[in-house]
């Protein structure tokens, strides 16, 4: 792994509008790599920490526009539900909107390596799936960088050799500012409502998703779930239109046998690495090793502790109701943890799991809507409010009902009290560390 040519962007000018994860590292790696690079942020700290590192500032809104792309923040919508101004402005000047993703495929392709890219899309599972595929090609040898959604912005990437892999985890928020970006393998996992506001509808949604196929020859291979009706349509649809190799995926009839792995979902999750990998040259048992000796992601099914013989799990990651049923569907008695601001649809697509449930703990804004579904179903529940009243009412709960695991499964997003699920799930683990064992009484 090397950096990339100090004259790469050499004459090249790019505007980029929001410095938060993606922005500002985009704009230290385009200004490594000679581009002239516009900056600017609504947030004031945002602003005075790329001034500190003397970038260029400017509000875009007016001045020139000549630049050669506009890089947006991912949360920036430049056409639903509304264009922000500075999106609305590129577009009538015919500049165009791209992802920091496709900036590093035209820098690696510039730079003269033929590094492959591997992508992972999907409403669920995606950083699993690409975590899981990044640990399969390095142990077995390769070159990898991982990064995208998940992890190292796009562009923060080093320049990897001819036999590397860059292994991106793709949202439908970059998938649909991508010019150039053809993946030697990708995969879309399942398909489930999500971002509707962003895309319109389940068509578009599905549209935008499709897109991380575009590009792709007959030299390529393009991995589908089809565990459900919208991803197999899209498979069907893909074998028609080609020029792809198409291969299907499921979960069902697969077991993983790793603790990090639980569950059907993430049996699927593992045979969309194991066929990407194959993809790639991967060996049948260097894949098997890799699969073994995976370590799992935080905030996703991760068992925290046991107290008084009740296992605690953080899956904050589930930030919606399909996710969150992925977890439910493994255990077969447990004390819930859900609530927070919930995506359309609430969990009325969870009804089948309630008679797993002994217990729900409720938190968040939108617990109120949550409770009425519950109560309309008899499952037993408290308004906790706070995750701080939550766990340890959990854990009375889990202990009186003889429930053995108590689950942070939220099926919601977190910002109506944390920063992110990684700001919750740690709460909860620390939460978890300050209860009592059962043995002795005192916090462990």
């Amino acid at each position: 792994m090397t950096g990339f040519p100090a004259t790469l962007f050499a004459g090249a000018r790019y505007a980029i509008l929001g410095l938060g994860k993606n922005g500002l590292p985009a704009a230290r790696s385009l200004r490594a790599m000679g581009a002239t690079v516009v900056l600017w942020d609504d947030g004031e700290a945002a602003r005075q920490a790329a001034a500190a590192e003397g970038f260029a500032l400017r509000e875009l809104g007016s001045g020139d526009f000549a630049f050669d792309a506009l890089i947006l923040s991912p949360g920036i919508p430049h056409l639903l539900p509304k264009a922000h101004p500075v999106a609305a402005r590129a577009r009538a000047a015919g500049v165009p909107i791209l992802s920091d993703a496709d900036l590093l495929y035209q820098a690696v392709r510039r730079a003269g390596s033929r590094a492959r890219f591997a992508g992972v899309t999907g409403t669920n599972g995606k950083s699993t799936t690409t975590a899981l595929l990044a640990h399969i090609l390095a142990s077995a040898g390769l070159a990898v960088a991982a990064g995208g959604n998940l992890g190292t912005a796009s562009l923060a990437l080093p320049l990897l050799p001819d036999e590397g892999v860059y292994v991106l985890e793709m949202t439908s928020y970059m998938l649909e500012r991508i010019a150039s970006l053809r993946f030697s393998t990708a995969v879309m996992l399942n398909l489930s409502p999500d971002h509707l506001d962003r895309h319109g509808n389940m068509d578009g949604y599905a549209a935008v998703k499709r897109a991380i196929f575009a590009r792709q020859t007959e030299a390529d291979v393009a991995v589908l779930g089809t565990d459900d009706e919208l991803s197999a349509a899209m498979a069907d649809r893909l074998e028609h239109e080609g020029p792809m190799r198409v291969v299907r995926i499921s979960g069902r009839g697969h077991e993983t046998g790793v603790a990090t792995l639980p569950g059907a979902h993430n049996a699927q999750n593992a045979e969309a690495a194991r066929a990407m990998a194959r993809a790639l040259g991967v060996s049948e048992a260097a894949i098997a090793a890799g699969i073994a000796t995976y370590p799992g992601l935080p905030h996703r099914q991760a068992r925290v502790a046991e107290r008084g013989g009740v296992l605690f799990v953080n899956d904050s990651k589930a930030t919606n109701a399909d996710a969150a049923a992925r977890a439910l569907g493994c255990y077969d008695r447990l004390v819930w943890i859900a609530g927070g601001i919930a995506k359309a649809g609430g969990i009325e697509s969870l009804v089948p799991f309630f008679p797993r449930i002994a217990h729900v703990e409720l938190i968040g804004r939108d617990a109120p809507q949550f409770a009425k579904t519950l109560a309309a179903h008899g499952v037993p529940f408290h308004m906790a409010d706070t995750l701080d009243v939550a766990v340890p009412a959990a854990f009375a709960q889990a202990q009186a009902l003889g429930a053995p695991v108590v689950l942070l499964s939220p099926a919601t997003a977190s910002f109506d009290q944390f920063s992110g699920f990684e700001a919750r799930g740690d709460r909860f683990a620390a939460l978890v560390a300050e209860l009592p064992d059962a043995a002795d009484g005192r916090a462990a």
